[in-house]
């Protein structure tokens, strides 16, 4: 009468095919059971063409054969590597959904180019939408540089963990998940395409954003694999792009408008951030980097201008000192378009709400 011990030291002598490594050292055999001159046994593989199990077989059979065992049930589950991964994804997907399944509203911020104040503006329209009465969550998507725990003001604080979820830290009543709170802020992200890939995914599937009207998720400037993971594992309601008035940014932000259209993602519309120099004493305002161009390009492209954001100090200070100005100034007539920003948000939220966008299918 053979043991289980003994079994899978006899199975220890069949190689898999085309390999000089047996079968349990591979951890294919996933389960053994024995009676008398009786066995039974499971095995599970991944294979590229899903033809290991047949050659298998007769071998298993034989070394069980060569223990006395005259009763073999042997069960060969295989699968191909896309099968496998097929099954994986659908895995990660849902349990992404799950994690999201009380966000109402899913809404990209990008740019086509760094430096056009993108993070800043999604900041503040973050605590604008917050004003306006909505129960808003902040992702910090930009893996190359997450500043969303500086411009809060919760540099230094870390997340805590609850039912195998992480619990995304708040300011003033915004939900708050960056990379930058889990690893240190002088340290330099060097991370190829799929690496940035799974941090996104994480940040999605493994945070408990809970219920949620808006879920804004701050993407790095461009066109690459954030962006694209973005729009290959969530339904978004649309895309915001932000861009200041001159031709150099605009044409960059262009591109981006357009990516999001080819993968079937909604533009809600254009903001033109750094639109004109508020001066503090006067109160006029100057063209520093130009004016009205993404008035213009919103126009050509046939989506929505969304509207204006001066250039002013207090912008700038609320951002470095983590005190954004919607919080912390309301009064200011930059504050008050960045509300109005918000209140053209939520329009075309609304107008979206009945046209779900196609996944787009790489």
């Amino acid at each position: 009468m053979a043991t289980k011990e003994q079994i899978l030291k006899k199975l220890q002598s069949v190689p898999y095919p085309g390999y000089s490594r047996d079968i349990v050292s591979f951890g294919l055999v996933k389960e053994v059971r024995a009676c008398g001159n009786m066995a039974a046994l499971k095995l599970e593989l991944v294979t590229t063409e899903g033809k290991a199990g047949s050659k298998l077989r007769p071998s298993i059979e034989q070394a069980l054969r060569e223990l006395g065992i005259t009763e073999i049930d042997l069960q060969i589950n295989e699968k191909t590597t896309a099968e496998a991964n097929a099954e994986k994804l659908a895995v990660r997907q849902a349990a992404m959904n799950n994690s999201l399944a009380g966000v109402q509203y899913k809404i990209a911020i990008a740019s086509g180019k760094g430096g056009v104040g993108k993070s800043t503006v999604a900041v503040n329209l973050a605590f604008a939408l917050k004003a306006l009465g909505k129960k808003v969550g902040l992702l910090d998507a930009d893996i190359y540089g997450p500043n969303l725990p500086m411009m809060l003001g919760l540099e230094g604080k870390q997340p805590r963990s609850a039912n195998r979820k992480i619990v995304p830290l708040e300011r003033d009543g915004v939900k708050v998940m960056s990379l930058g709170f889990l690893a240190p802020s002088d340290t330099a992200v060097i991370w190829r395409g799929p690496l940035v890939s799974r941090a996104i995914e994480q940040m999605l599937r493994d945070v408990d954003w809970g219920e949620l009207d808006f879920l804004l998720i701050d993407l790095p400037p461009g066109t690459g694999d954030a962006q694209l993971t973005i729009s290959q594992k969530l339904v978004l309601t649309g895309a915001v792009i932000v861009s200041t008035p001159q031709p150099v940014a605009l044409s960059d932000a262009m591109k981006g408008l357009r990516m999001f259209q080819k993968v079937n993602v909604p533009v809600l519309g254009v903001i033109e951030n750094m639109s004109r120099f508020l001066c503090p004493d006067c109160g006029k305002e100057h063209d520093i980097f130009g004016y009205g161009g993404a008035r213009e390009a919103a126009r050509r492209e046939g989506v929505t201008f969304l509207g204006d954001i001066p250039i002013i100090a207090a912008v700038r200070v609320g951002g470095d000192t983590g005190a954004p100005v919607v919080l912390a100034q309301p009064q200011l007539e930059v504050a008050k378009r960045f509300l109005k920003v918000a209140q053209n948000v939520l329009e075309e939220v609304e107008a979206q709400a009945e046209v779900a966008p196609k996944r787009f299918v790489f």
